[in-house]
């Protein structure tokens, strides 16, 4: 193929150069957030400081497009080497990492990472960026992978700025909470039995992360799921009842965690010894009844225990989200209509989530709200491979490390998902204690 040609299947370069301008732009505005001494902060533990991921994106992009898929120079192997893995490290490593002279200066950090986005830039302009003789090439794979890559680790980003102390950042003129809402009632869907298609083959996606590959079909029995996720309200309810310190509703790992890290309440919330409030990104509110709570999947899964109920499966979730009742399938749960704010609250739309069944045009074809944005959902499915599961070529670690039955599927999207990801095949993951994530759940139950 000719240097200057993309397949018919793929955006042309402009349009992918632009793709890739608006990512560097939201990192920075994200960078832009934190005040000079937090830089090198670790608000959490088991995650890099923030100086790492300034560096790591750029670093990736150098390392699986320009590198390895199309062969050339680099710009520093030390800086390369150091910022290359940005992915779940565990505590021996995140300790190691956490002291500050490891790291460069931002400085040293800002001019490697102009100098990569000269060379990327530079690639979207002339390389042959899409070459079936190169696995990492074949349909773009690289370079897709690179785009999808930063929009991920905004998300991280997020999580680690929600962390921080509110006086170490930057609070946008526009932040502007939805503090108003009446928590609805609790409210049951039966779903019927029919077909779930999970997963989907590659020659349908422009492009996908190997976990989504190849598709395949599942008959899922006939269950109900709630209307709504779990609300802060109704999470109250079983702290009100004395769910942190009652044994019976926790699985023993997790109450283990429960009791030697004295978890009393999910992350987010804080108390005054008399009343809630809600750690909100760039403020501190009384707690909204109305928004989805976000709880680890322990604290998911103890909550649905305490209801009778459980957590839905991967299948079931699909189910619900992008199936109908007359047995077809849908690209989103409103149907073919590209995802806008009117469905949902994604894709940088609003710091904090919103209250639950704020947006009706998102509903599904069974009438379940906010299964898209507001926050990822919990399932019971550990993350798993599908049948015929391959590494994809530009990152074949990427799901296969945490193929561990230690890590939960999540489904949907949070306020800070980016649009492009919000496809019926995307999966994310997460260990079951990990409490950091913009993560609800709703309950679900067999038959009706």
């Amino acid at each position: 193929m000719a240097a200057n040609a993309i397949s018919m299947f793929l955006p042309d370069r402009s349009a992918l150069a632009g793709w890739f301008r608006r990512n560097r732009q939201r990192s920075r505005g994200l960078f832009d957030l934190l005040l000079d001494d937090a830089y090198y902060a670790q608000p959490i533990a088991l995650r890099h400081p923030f100086v790492f991921y300034e560096g790591h994106i750029p670093a990736f992009s150098v390392n699986t497009l320009v590198k390895r898929a199309l062969g050339q120079r680099g710009i520093d192997d030390k800086l390369e080497r150091l910022f290359a893995r940005g992915i779940d490290p565990d505590s021996a490593c995140g300790k190691k990492q956490s002291v500050q002279d490891v790291w460069p200066s931002r400085d040293a950090v800002l001019s490697f990472a102009a100098e990569a986005d000269r060379l990327v830039l530079d690639c979207l302009e002339h390389a042959d960026l899409d070459s079936p003789a190169n696995p990492l090439l074949d349909r773009a794979q690289a370079l897709f992978a690179i785009l999808e890559h930063e929009a991920m680790h905004q998300e991280t980003l997020a999580y680690l700025l929600h962390r921080l102390p509110l006086d170490q950042k930057r609070k946008p003129l526009e932040y502007c909470p939805v503090l108003n809402g009446t928590a609805p009632k609790a409210e049951w869907i039966a779903i019927s039995p029919g077909r779930a298609t999970l997963g989907v083959e590659r020659d349908a996606l422009r492009f996908g992360w190997d976990n989504e590959h190849p598709a395949h079909s599942v008959d899922v029995a006939e269950f109900s799921i709630e209307r709504f996720d779990v609300t802060n309200a109704s999470f109250l309810d079983f702290v009100d009842a004395g769910g942190y310190a009652d044994e019976q509703w926790w699985r023993p790992r997790d109450w283990h965690w429960i009791r030697t890290e004295q978890v009393r309440h999910p992350l987010f919330w804080e108390s005054n010894g008399r009343d809630w409030f809600w750690r909100g990104m760039f403020g501190r509110f009384r707690l909204p009844h109305s928004w989805p709570v976000y709880v680890s999947f322990a604290e998911a899964t103890a909550y649905a225990k305490w209801r009778r109920a459980r957590l839905p499966s991967e299948a079931e979730f699909q189910r619900a989200a992008f199936s109908a009742s007359d047995g077809s399938e849908r690209p989103h749960p409103w149907g073919a209509e590209e995802p806008s704010a009117v469905h949902g609250v994604f894709d940088f739309s609003n710091w904090d989530p919103h209250p639950v069944g704020s947006h009706p045009e998102g509903r599904s074809a069974f009438g379940v709200d906010d299964l898209v944005g507001n926050g990822w959902e919990w399932t019971s499915t550990p993350f798993a491979p599908f049948p015929g599961f391959q590494p994809m070529a530009s990152y074949p670690e990427y799901s296969a490390d945490f193929f561990d039955n230690d890590h939960f599927v999540l489904k949907g999207g949070s306020p800070v998902t980016v649009r492009e990801l919000l496809r019926p095949s995307f999966r994310n993951w997460f260990r079951p204690r990990y409490p950091y994530v913009y993560a609800t759940f709703r309950c679900a139950r067999d038959g009706r």
